[in-house]
C-alpha cells in the first residue's frame, strides 16, 4: 500500500487518560519529544467521573475532569506535544511504524504507546446516560464509597458483576443484584459469596427498565422477564456490571490480544509481541482499571520505549 507520510516522529503516544499522560510525562523527561493524540475521549473516562477520591496526592479529593487537566498540563510543561485526533488505522509490518490520524494523515513513529483504554458496557437507558456520575456508575470500587450506608443495585451475572456486589455488601445496607436469566454466568465459587451475604437481595430473571430521579438516583424501575411485572425500589446508587470494552479494534492482526481482545503484555512489562510496541492503561488491564493502576503502567511504557529507543541507537 501507498502511503503518504506527512510526518515522522520519535515516539508516538496514541489516547489520553492517567496512563497517555503518564506516558508522556515520563517520555518528554527522557527527551524522547513524545506526541500524544488523544483520541475520542480526551482524558479518558475519568472525564465522566465526578468526584475521584481514591488517587493519592488529592486529600480532599478532585473532580475527574479537573484531575485529566492536571495531567495534560503536567504532561505539555514537561514537553509533550499533546494534540487533538483519533488514530483510525495502523500499519505495523515494517519500521518505523505508520498510524493514521483522522483518517487522513499517515505519521512514522519509531516507538508507539498504545494507552487507547476501555469503555464500559452500558444498558443503553436513556435515563441511565443522563443519570451517569449522578448515582450511576461502571465501577463498584471507584464509586462504591459515597454509598456507605445506603441501599444500591446493581446489574450482571459475571464475575466482575459478582465481585462489585460482594465489594459494595461491605460497604452499603442493601445490594439489590438484578440477573437477566435464572441463574448467574460468574464462576460457582463466586456464585456461592454471593448467594450466602445476607445483604445482597438477588432479582432473577430481571432487567432495569428506568433509573428514577432528577439530578441523582433516587429509585430504580425494574421488570420481571417471565411475568412482564415492574416494580419500583428506593436506591441511591445503580451499578453497571455487564463488562468493559477494550478500544484495541484497530490493533487487531498486528497486536497479539485475548479473547476479549484486551493486548496481551509480556508479564512485568509493557512491551507487545511487535517490537517496540508497548500498551498501558486499561487496554491491557482487565484486572485492576483504577486510574492509578493505569498511571502506573503509563510510567512503564515510557521506561521501556526508552530503554528499547537506547538500545536502538535512536535516543
Amino acid at each position: 500500500m501507498d502511503y503518504t507520510i506527512s510526518e515522522k516522529v520519535h515516539c508516538l503516544i496514541i489516547g489520553s487518560g492517567p496512563a497517555g499522560y503518564t506516558a508522556a510525562v515520563y517520555a518528554a523527561r527522557a527527551n524522547l519529544k513524545p506526541v500524544l493524540y488523544q483520541g475520542l475521549q480526551p482524558g479518558g473516562q475519568l472525564t465522566i467521573t465526578t468526584e475521584v477520591e481514591n488517587y493519592p496526592g488529592y486529600p480532599q479529593g478532585v473532580q475527574g475532569p479537573d484531575m485529566m487537566v492536571d495531567f495534560e498540563k503536567q504532561a505539555k510543561r514537561m514537553g509533550a506535544d499533546i494534540r487533538y485526533g483519533i488514530a483510525t488505522r495502523v500499519d505495523f509490518s515494517s519500521q518505523p511504524y505508520k498510524v493514521q490520524i483522522d483518517e487522513d494523515k499517515w505519521i512514522q513513529a519509531d516507538a508507539v504507546i498504545i494507552s487507547t483504554g476501555a469503555s464500559a458496557k452500558w444498558l443503553g437507558l436513556e435515563s441511565e446516560q443522563r443519570l451517569n456520575g449522578y448515582g450511576v456508575s461502571a465501577c463498584a470500587v471507584c464509586d462504591g464509597f459515597f454509598f456507605r450506608g445506603k441501599e444500591v443495585a446493581i446489574v450482571g451475572a459475571g464475575d466482575t458483576a459478582a465481585e462489585e456486589a460482594l465489594y459494595l455488601s461491605k460497604l452499603c445496607s442493601t445490594v439489590h443484584m438484578l440477573v437477566r436469566r435464572e441463574q448467574m454466568r460468574a464462576s460457582k465459587v463466586m456464585q456461592e459469596r454471593v448467594l450466602h451475604t445476607p445483604n445482597i437481595k438477588l432479582y432473577w430473571n430481571s432487567e432495569a427498565d428506568e433509573v428514577m430521579g432528577e439530578n441523582k438516583v433516587e429509585a430504580l424501575r425494574i421488570r420481571n422477564n417471565l411475568s412482564g411485572e415492574t416494580q419500583t425500589i428506593p436506591v441511591s446508587g445503580f451499578f453497571v456490571a455487564i463488562g468493559h470494552q477494550p478500544n484495541s479494534d484497530i490493533f487487531k492482526g498486528w497486536i497479539d490480544m485475548d479473547e476479549a481482545g484486551y493486548i496481551l503484555t509480556v508479564p512485568g512489562s509493557s512491551r507487545t509481541n511487535r517490537e517496540g510496541v508497548f500498551a498501558a492503561g486499561d487496554v491491557q488491564d482487565k484486572i485492576y482499571r483504577q486510574a492509578v493502576t493505569a498511571a502506573g503502567s503509563g510510567c512503564m511504557a515510557a521506561l521501556d520505549a526508552e530503554r528499547y529507543l537506547s538500545a536502538k541507537g535512536l535516543a
